[in-house]
């Protein structure tokens, strides 16, 4: 786990914790500061005095091994972990040179000691300078609200007016000067990484010219440099986004601070003062507390906190809430006051006091105080509402802008990325979402609209959706896959969740990464690699409900999302009707049915048969159960809604019995292998003539088929090879245990409900139907 982000709504509250993880990143900064000195030494050294060349070398690599970036959040990027590794890669590659004992290059100065040196100057010193204000107004800040606080409330109104506003003007100025700080301290951690990073690499680059065998050397570390490079600018670009979304938020929060709380499983939460009463003539003495309350649960914890004195945080104190109740000011000496009790201290009341009226408003509501005054608040964000939707003239609107865009501008420079003037993005736009003028706009012939306005009124009408295309449930789902695994797990990961989103989803997805595919094919002409439309789409795809630094932080997962989508487009096919088998992560073992052995049989769940039976209707379009093992993840380009010979018949199953309509029955059995089909149209037609025939129920449930609404009953049996797409430990003896993977053969139906007979390693047993899938 690397340094916890910094959320902006925590300036205002400005916890215990809070401050602890400031430090942390200042501790950080410190240590990065510290290594870039001594790297700054090492070259130096390298420059000076050539005799001390290997020497130094030695030293400098050391130092380039030892170290280690920090990152912000629970995971890396490929691209940042290879940056992680380079410093060590660095060390190697300078043990080779020293067993050359060749000439270090003069260059070194320009490529390496001056941009380190100005990084630290203006980046560090930067932040140095920052937080030797951000401590300065933490300390005046406090002492003016406690000298505030302080104040008789017998004090003329006029007098306490003015100090009121003098307190919050005070305070104003340090939250904004605290979210400035904030903001700077995560700007520093992510931009390190490369502007530390890249001097070195232009080191390198140097250093070949001047070697006896540089040649062959930069020949050998010729992949790895470019490879870094793309590292380098990859996180650049998606720096680069981050760095606009974390501005965007913190201005956000800056203008509506109370609408951007973080929820959590507090009520309350927040600094109060409270009066610690003590034996006669020493009076009483107030000390800041950073309480919580929980509503539920009616506790409430106090822990001492001072930020005058370096942080210092106390033990807490936890008591159940009686009741709480509104001090007046004829009644104490001080304003914002109320009473609460604890239930281990009946009738010994604990007097605190907040900040202010409002303050204690608040305080008041969340602890069911008497004489509150309940004020309405709306905490939770509203839902984007827009008039962009996935309708008819949504996907019109796509389509006439990616039709204008390849026939227009395929290989336009920055295509994407180069935005368009915003008035005519939005006349654009409002001329394509109205159904009376969106077919008169011809986007392919006319001069009026320029590029760049096309794609930046498609990207604005994507972001305007209610909900990310990718949708908010499955957010959380698609970053997992991108933050680990291999490149295969990951990509079977994404290709398994594009299938989970909503038809109208899917069908436009499959859209926009043919057309993203297209355009990164023109690369070399319009400079829109896979991993810049992946800084382009990441965010206007994918978007997280809750706006947070956290949230932030996985834009670059965001990002690769839509680079695995874009690079293996032929293989994660949207509107592909057969969907890739579930990941590892995507579930656990659906129940067993009930053994028929084990008391009385129970009836099969309908979704069990969507592993080996599809409907005959290619107009269905209903989303696989999650229960339910998926499909092959064999090709993906077919568009066919049914395989060219399907396990068994187009319908629904009861018991044994297959419900179709008879022209089912036909398609089905003519598909079957010439050799086995006049026998199975013979079996057929006796079991429909005589159902007594077998030992199941005489009169099954009949499903009509959708397409002619008749009813039909028979029964069928098919042998063929199956797959485990979960392990199975048997609970009988004649039932098989196996791992994922397993092959089976001769598979059949089983004349128990839920169960087929399968042969695997020469031993023929029972197998869940709902734990494989047929081949």
């Amino acid at each position: 786990m690397g340094l916890q982000p910094l959320e902006f709504s925590d300036c205002y509250l400005d916890s215990p914790w809070f401050r602890e993880r400031v430090r942390a990143h200042e501790a950080e900064l410190e240590k990065t500061n510290k290594f870039i000195k001594e790297l700054l030494k090492d070259g130096k050294n390298l420059i000076a005095a050539t005799k001390n060349l290997s020497a130094a070398q030695r030293k400098f690599a050391h130092s380039l091994r030892d170290f280690k970036f920090e990152f912000i959040g629970d995971a890396e990027t490929d691209d940042e972990r290879y940056i992680d590794a380079s410093l060590h890669e660095f060390s190697n590659f300078l043990k080779n040179l020293e067993e050359q004992r060749e000439i270090l290059a003069l260059s070194v100065t320009e490529t390496l000691i001056k941009p380190l040196e100005r990084f630290r100057k203006e980046q560090l010193g930067a932040v140095k300078e920052e937080k030797k204000k951000f401590d300065k107004e933490t300390e005046k800040n406090y002492s003016l609200l406690e000298k505030h606080l302080n104040l008789s409330a017998k004090k003329k109104e006029l007098q306490l007016q003015e100090a009121d506003n003098q307190v919050e003007q005070n305070r104003k100025h340090f939250y904004e000067l605290s979210l400035e700080y904030v903001c700077k301290l995560q700007e520093i951690q992510e931009r390190k990484k490369f502007e530390c990073v890249e001097p070195v690499l232009s080191f390198f680059q140097g250093l070949f010219t001047f070697y006896h065998q540089g040649y062959e050397l930069a020949k050998d570390f010729s992949h790895y440099k470019m490879a870094l490079q793309i590292n380098i600018q990859n996180t650049r670009n998606r720096f680069e986004g981050t760095r606009s979304e974390v501005e965007e938020l913190m201005n956000k929060i800056k203008r509506n601070p109370q609408e951007h709380k973080r929820a959590n499983h507090f009520t309350m939460e927040g600094y109060l003062y409270v009066q610690e009463k003590r034996p006669a003539p020493f009076g009483s003495s107030w000390v800041k507390h950073y309480c919580t309350y929980r509503k539920e649960t009616k506790k409430f914890t106090m822990i001492p906190f001072e930020h005058r004195s370096g942080g210092k945080v106390g033990d807490e104190e936890l008591f159940i809430l009686t009741y709480c109740t509104k001090r007046n000011a004829d009644t104490i000496d001080r304003r914002f006051c109320f009473d609460l009790e604890a239930s281990d201290r009946p009738g010994v009341p604990v007097t605190m006091q907040a900040f202010s009226e409002e303050d204690r408003k608040l305080w008041m509501e969340a602890l069911d105080g008497k004489e509150a005054l309940f004020i309405s608040m709306n905490r939770a964000n509203a839902k984007r509402e827009g008039s962009a939707q996935l309708d008819k003239i949504g996907f019109t609107i796509i389509k006439k802008c990616i039709s204008a865009v390849e026939t227009r501008g395929i290989n336009d420079q920055g295509l994407y990325r180069v935005v368009g003037v915003s008035s005519k993005v939005q006349r654009l736009l409002s001329l394509l979402m109205d159904a009376k003028t969106c077919n008169e706009v011809d986007l392919e012939n006319s001069v009026d609209w320029e590029v760049k306005t096309i794609t930046s009124a498609m990207k604005q009408y994507l972001r305007s959706l209610p909900e990310p295309l990718m949708t908010y449930e499955l957010h959380g789902e698609f970053i997992v896959p991108a933050k680990s695994g291999s490149p295969e797990s990951r990509v079977n990961a994404v290709h398994f969740l594009v299938h989970k989103l909503p038809e109208k989803n899917k069908e436009m997805l499959e859209i926009l990464v043919k057309h993203l595919a297209n355009v990164s094919k023109h690369a070399k002409r319009n400079l829109m690699t896979v991993a810049n439309l992946g800084v382009v789409f990441g965010p206007t795809l994918m978007r997280p409900q809750e706006e947070t630094v956290a949230a932030i932080m996985d834009l670059k997962f965001q990002n690769i999302v839509v680079e695995i989508l874009i690079e293996n487009h032929e293989k994660v096919r949207p509107q592909d009707h057969r969907v890739p088998t579930p990941p590892p992560w995507a579930g656990t073992p659906p129940t067993k049915p009930c053994h028929p052995r084990q008391g009385q049989r129970i009836k099969r769940p309908l979704a069990v048969y969507n592993l080996c039976l599809e409907l005959d209707d290619a107009d269905s379009h209903s989303s696989p159960r999650e229960d339910t093992p998926t499909g092959s993840m064999d090709s993906l380009s077919s568009q066919s809604p049914t395989p060219a010979f399907s396990s068994s018949p187009p319908g629904l199953l009861d018991g044994n019995h297959l419900i179709m309509d008879s022209g089912d029955l036909a398609g089905w059995t003519a598909n079957l292998p010439s050799q086995s089909r006049p026998s199975m149209v013979s079996w057929m037609n006796t079991l429909s003539a005589n159902p007594a025939a077998t030992n199941t129920p005489p009169s099954p449930v009949f499903f009509p088929n959708p397409a002619t609404g008749s009813d039909k009953a028979v029964e069928s049996v098919a042998h063929r090879k199956a797959r485990a797409v979960y392990p199975c430990e048997a609970e009988h003896s004649s039932e098989l245990s196996f791992q994922i993977g397993a092959i089976f053969e001769d598979v059949q139906f089983s004349r128990e409900p839920g169960w087929l007979e399968g042969t695997l390693n020469g031993k023929r047993g029972l197998i869940p139907q709902n734990y494989v899938q047929f081949l």
